[in-house]
């Protein structure tokens, strides 16, 4: 199954380090029987560029609370596509997101499949969504409206041979 799962460049490079993503639960997005119930007409690749931007969503508020807690990074959402087994994914009850799943194993580097990140050009916009986060969950129109600026910016498709670049730029 491919699954989506949020993340930054300083928890990849982490990820890099440790060979792998972990430990489990991980939190993760893919194609789901009630992402695929609630968008009946689309196809595979719709479905998953669903979960991908979901997965997009989730490292936005990584970068948040990063920021919060002093990590120092570059305003850029990743996601980690990576194929596991159907039997280390669960859906994940009670959580809003019709994409959403639980791993429950950690996430070897060998699994992962390609990495999509944000475009340099992005991140005065990234920027911005970040800061407006805390007013778009208290209802702010405005805010709202930067925040879903930041999917106005595709991600940018990277195979993982080409994770050390990212990681060095």
């Amino acid at each position: 199954m491919r699954v989506y799962l949020p993340c930054t460049l300083p928890t990849l490079a982490s990820a890099v380090g440790a060979g792998g993503l972990g430990p489990a639960p991980l939190i993760g997005y893919a194609v789901t029987p009630a992402l695929t119930e609630w968008y009946a007409s689309g196809d595979t690749e719709e479905l998953e560029y669903v979960a991908l931007t979901e997965a997009a969503r989730a490292s936005l508020r990584l970068l948040a609370a990063e920021r919060a807690d002093g990590v120092e990074g570059a305003a850029r959402r990743v996601v980690i596509a990576a194929e596991v087994p159907d039997g280390s994914v669960i859906t994940a009850p009670g959580i809003e997101e019709r994409a959403t799943v639980r791993l429950v194993e950690a996430i070897a580097l060998t699994k992962v499949a390609a990495v999509h990140i944000d475009d340099p050009g992005a991140i005065p916009d990234i920027e911005a969504a970040i800061d407006a986060l805390p007013a778009s969950d208290q209802g702010d129109d405005d805010a709202r409206f930067a925040v879903d600026g930041a999917e106005a910016h595709e991600l940018m498709w990277y195979a993982t041979q080409e994770i050390p670049d990212l990681l060095s730029s």
